[in-house]
């Protein structure tokens, strides 16, 4: 009884959102549901890309991804760069190098993005001084305009307890981890890894792009990527047949990652199996959506692959 009534609560909120089909510029079809609701994060848009002759009687992977108005269509993003994920998904499929999938894209919500996007429980463990300098240097670069307070929990139960249940009930996609997997670059890494860290029981992998382990814009006396770096060795061994990707070139932001990446790999080294996890170094490749275009087909050969 109670799960027919989720379907019914889904239902209606299909049928009394704003949606939209979005196809110019794009391999497939993107249906968009503006303002998605939750009681847990703020109102954002969500785009669902569908492969090309979407079938509704199989069931497909998902990869849900963030910064969702970034991955599609460069002719409609703020920099006029885009993952492009529809024509390198497309591909993939065409040449049965990854079972199907679909991409649900989750749009970022700019003054909060910081906050959802920063994992909650490695935060926790800076002091209060750290903090403060956090908090420092997000409002000095116009990020936050008063206390900063990670908000990546809610973020999350977003995503697990309305946005995916919504997307399993109208969309013909499977509801195991095997086949829901979770990516995103940059901020949209951390919480991808975190991501699966929290809820490892519902997605089977993640993919983490130019990982910003150091969580702000300066790495000098930085303490985030170490507490990044004790919430994963904590975590790792309590995890069962989880994927992970990672990634990082050397140019602009990139420049930062390469020494705490190392760190990363060291841990998943000394605590999980090869054939789990995998990390590759793109030298001259920077931080930005044209260099995650370019080799967007890792990871998700990694995460998708029969």
């Amino acid at each position: 009884m109670r799960f027919f009534a989720l379907i019914v609560f889904f239902v209606l909120i299909f049928s009394c959102q704003s949606t939209s089909v979005v196809s110019k510029h794009v391999k497939g079809q993107i249906i968009r549901h503006e303002n998605f609701p939750s009681k847990f994060v703020k109102t954002r848009h969500v785009d669902v890309w569908l492969p090309k002759n979407y079938k509704k009687n199989k069931k497909y992977a998902v990869i849900y991804m963030h910064d969702g108005q970034m991955l599609f269509d460069s002719t409609q993003t703020w920099n006029k760069q885009a993952w492009e994920v529809d024509k390198m998904a497309t591909d993939l499929m065409k040449n049965d190098i990854t079972r199907d999938f679909i991409v649900v894209g989750i749009w970022n919500i700019n003054e909060s993005r910081h906050a959802d996007y920063f994992p909650q429980k490695p935060y926790v463990l800076l002091t209060e001084n750290d903090k403060d300098k956090i908090n420092l240097e997000l409002v000095q670069k116009g990020r936050i305009q008063e206390l900063f307070q990670p908000q990546s929990d809610n973020y999350l139960r977003f995503i697990v307890e309305e946005l995916k249940p919504f997307i399993e009930v109208n969309y013909a996609v499977s509801a195991k981890k095997a086949d829901n997997f979770i990516m995103g670059s940059s901020m949209g890494g951390l919480i991808s890894m975190y991501a699966v860290m929290e809820y490892p029981d519902v997605f089977g992998g993640a993919g983490c792009l130019s990982t910003h382990w150091i969580g702000t814009w300066q790495d000098i006396d930085n303490p985030i990527p170490m507490a990044f770096a004790h919430y994963i060795d904590q975590k790792l061994p309590t995890l069962k047949q989880n994927k992970f990707y990672f990634d990082y070139g050397d140019q602009t932001l990139d420049a930062l990652y390469p020494k705490h990446q190392q760190t990363i790999d060291f841990i998943f080294e000394k605590n999980y199996q090869e054939r789990l996890w995998q990390t590759l170094y793109f030298p001259g490749q920077d931080h930005s959506e044209k260099a995650w275009k370019q080799r967007l087909n890792a990871p998700l050969t990694f995460l998708l692959k029969y």
